[in-house]
């Protein structure tokens, strides 16, 4: 292998695209993993649409309900937003078995740390527990995450993104992730305003998916939200 052809290999998984940096190597026989071609072109991709935003009384956040694998449509049902506890919740995107063990995860992580403080953890810790796992695990866990929440202690609604190798980020204003994300945030950038009651950050939610559902081929079906603020999670899709 020339070492242009290396750094181009290494380069890829630096972009976070695992799945295609797997498929270059199987075709170029580089296939060091001994991994089943087959497995790597039909694993769920990242190929969705999540969104959060920031509104006057917490957050509300949502995603679509398609997934794929390849060209397929694996499901019209995937469930995509979680409930962590009662004031954070988390959406997923990426290979489904890894995002679903992580939020396995960070769930049974939450209810440890309510039962030892005798308190709901905030979203800031459930993001930090998060960005851990996927850090212990880089490069083997596929997943993409928007955590959001109520904070008790800061009265204010919190919204985080992290990536697969752990980086994680606060958002003040709104966050999309996925393949459909370069259409929702179109809509996110011209529509979102600060202070948005939850009604009207419901109707912009919805909006920014739905835009993405009729240009991404990859997003679609059902729209799933949830709202949280200090009276906790309340599912409305």
């Amino acid at each position: 292998m020339k070492q242009k052809d290396k750094f181009y290999y290494f380069t890829i998984l630096l972009l976070n695209n695992k799945l295609e940096y797997l498929r270059i190597m199987i075709e170029n026989n580089q296939n060091m993993y001994n991994i089943d071609k087959n497995l790597v072109k039909n694993i769920i991709k990242s190929a969705t649409t999540t969104v959060g935003i920031i509104v006057k009384d917490g957050v509300v956040i949502g995603t679509e309900s398609q997934a794929t694998a390849g060209y397929t449509v694996a499901t019209k049902q995937a469930q995509k937003l979680f409930k962590i506890n009662d004031f954070t919740a988390a959406t997923i995107s990426g290979g489904v078995a890894d995002c679903q063990y992580i939020v396995n995860q960070i769930q049974a992580l939450s209810r440890l740390k309510q039962v030892e403080e005798e308190e709901v953890p905030g979203p800031k810790y459930i993001a930090n527990v998060t960005r851990n796992i996927l850090f212990s695990g880089r490069s083997y866990y596929l997943s993409m995450m928007i955590i959001g929440g109520y904070s008790q202690k800061e009265k204010l609604g919190k919204l985080y993104g992290i990536d697969l190798l752990g980086t994680m980020y606060e958002e003040d204003e709104y966050i999309s992730f996925g393949s459909g994300s370069p259409f929702s945030l179109g809509v996110l950038e011209s529509d979102w305003k600060p202070d948005m009651t939850k009604e009207d950050g419901l109707k912009l939610v919805e909006t920014a998916i739905t835009s993405s559902r009729e240009r991404d081929a990859a997003s679609g079906f059902k729209i799933q939200l949830c709202t949280i603020n200090k009276d906790g999670y309340k599912q409305v899709k």
